[in-house]
């Protein structure tokens, strides 16, 4: 072989190489993923409450997170630029494969927006009535007796015969019976009833449970239609945002006053706001889309969690550090509940 052709093909070699490494670097997906800011959207192009238009000319915003398969090129990114993060694949998923994963997303924003009307309507002092259904099983641990039979995306309607009206009283209820005693579940799935004996794991050292992750099931019906559509949204953490656009809509009450208010955090039936993940990205967004306030949840930690959780961080704590450094001029609220967000909305 002829030297100039040998050089040719050391060269062919040397280009294969280099473009095995960049495909390597830019497309090889690594077992983790890089959590960085999302959007932040005015919930007016979600909410539709009929004969009742948003009509102020400020917004309430929901904010997200952008979640994004990890690469080597991204995963390096992400250790340079201090506001992204690197969260393990089990971690964010549960262990879940993609679709189950995207189902149990979509319960959670389901049974957010079913609260946040109820509270909505509630605080308006308009006729709302609740109809629980069960409880959706989001997930199923791998020390379940239950975890052949009951899956994700069922709804437990009963548990030896007894229907409860909140997931804390079925919690309640399988917390007071006996490590290993057997419980009879009625559950639904695609329509049909079913029924299943097994005997309860142990949870904590003395504390008896299914091993099934659950979030509420529930109906709500209003004599003003209500539809809220959150598109590819999921998860729970859109529940304060949701009840104050859909309290302006129904109760004429303008609290936005030409201001772009973005927020965070789950809702409960009793208008309890509470703590949600990657709040730091969320302000991000918010700040990037013009917000000027935003709503934090705040829970004040206990002297338990302060002592064994070092460096502990309240939402609102980080939300705040957070903002001093990227979004200079925007105002973070800590809220309890739906009511102290009004209230400080009212005053301010």
């Amino acid at each position: 072989m002829k030297r100039q052709d040998k050089q040719v093909l050391r060269w062919i070699g040397v280009v294969l190489a280099l473009i095995l490494f960049l495909g390597w670097f830019l497309l090889w997906p690594l077992n983790s993923y890089v959590e960085a800011p999302g959007t932040a959207t005015n919930l007016r192009s979600f909410v539709r409450v009929k004969d009742h238009p948003d009509l102020g000319k400020g917004s309430f915003m929901i904010t997200s997170v952008a979640l994004q398969r990890a690469h080597p090129a991204t995963y390096l990114v992400a250790k340079a630029v201090p506001y992204l993060s690197i969260e393990k694949a089990a971690d964010v998923t549960g262990g879940q494969s993609g679709a189950t994963f995207d189902r149990v997303q979509h319960f959670y924003m389901q049974s957010s927006i079913n609260e946040a009307i109820a509270v909505a309507f509630q605080a308006a002092h308009q006729p709302v009535s609740r109809k629980y259904l069960g409880i959706y099983v989001l997930q199923v641990e791998p020390n379940s007796k239950f975890k052949r039979v009951i899956k994700v995306g069922d709804t437990i309607t009963k548990v030896d015969g007894r229907h409860f009206n909140t997931a804390q009283g079925f919690q309640k209820y399988i917390g007071k019976q006996k490590i290993g005693s057997p419980l009879t579940v009625t559950y639904e799935r695609a329509g049909r009833q079913h029924q299943v004996t097994r005997r309860l794991v142990r949870l904590t050292a003395h504390r008896a449970g299914i091993g099934i992750l659950l979030t509420n099931n529930m109906k709500v019906k209003t004599r003003v239609p209500v539809k809220v559509d959150p598109g590819q949204l999921g998860g729970p953490s859109g529940g304060l945002m949701f009840t104050l656009q859909i309290y302006e809509q129904i109760s004429g009450h303008d609290l936005q006053r030409g201001r772009k208010i973005a927020g965070t955090g789950t809702i409960a039936p009793d208008g309890s706001v509470g703590e949600i993940g990657g709040i730091d990205k969320k302000v991000i967004a918010a700040h990037r889309a013009g917000a000027t306030i935003f709503l934090a949840p705040y829970i004040k930690p206990t002297k338990l969690v302060l002592k064994y959780e070092d460096g502990h961080q309240t939402n609102y704590q980080l939300a705040k550090k957070t903002a001093k450094r990227y979004a200079p001029g925007m105002k973070v609220v800590p809220v309890t509940s739906f009511k102290q967000a009004v209230h400080y909305l009212e005053q301010k």
